[in-house]
């Protein structure tokens, strides 16, 4: 797992790996050390994570992940027997910020009662919404950058999640789950 953090023009990495990195040349700094978190039910930490929220939809029996937000906006429009997102007009319609902040919340805080967490509400911070594509059509992906405070509350599933990541896209820099105890 890995994420890119510029600091100024100087780009940072942190990377989660089983092996210690290797350098070739000087071009980069390396500095690593030991990760081995002792968690406890309970413990309140600090977090930031990008990931690629996305939900799994079956369609004529094949599964596809599609971007929560734009699965929402999707089901919106159904609702209202529209076909664009510009021709719904009146005052009901959200707007993007509104929408981001609460699909990518409510996916966040959804995988928590899986990977053993709880997501302090009142703490969480989304935002950085990104539609990304590659060079073929075929590569696309979201990122969206969250931020807050979590409890453990099943360290066994929460060390999973910190070692796994969370979401999908992890080869894009997504899924490294940053974390400082709450002090």
């Amino acid at each position: 797992l890995f994420r890119r953090s510029d600091l100024g023009s100087t780009p940072r990495f942190y990377v989660l790996s089983r092996r210690p990195p290797e350098t070739f040349g000087t071009a980069w700094n390396v500095q690593s050390r030991e990760f081995e978190p002792r968690l406890e039910t309970g413990d309140q930490l600090q977090f930031d994570l990008r990931a690629n929220p996305v939900v799994t939809v079956s369609c004529d029996g094949k599964s596809r992940r599609h971007d929560v937000v734009m699965q929402e906006k999707k089901r919106l429009l159904q609702e209202r027997n529209l076909a664009r997102w510009d021709d719904w007009r009146g005052e009901d319609k959200p707007n993007l910020y509104t929408l981001v902040n609460e699909t990518c919340g409510r996916w966040l805080i959804e995988r928590g009662k899986r990977l053993g967490y709880e997501v302090d509400e009142q703490s969480l911070s989304v935002e950085a919404y990104q539609q990304h594509r590659g060079k073929k059509e075929t590569l696309r992906f979201s990122t969206v950058d969250f931020s807050g405070t979590l409890t453990v509350v099943d360290p066994e599933a929460f060390s999973g999640a910190l070692f796994n990541g969370i979401g999908h896209a992890k080869a894009f820099g997504c899924g490294l789950l940053l974390v400082r105890w709450k002090r």
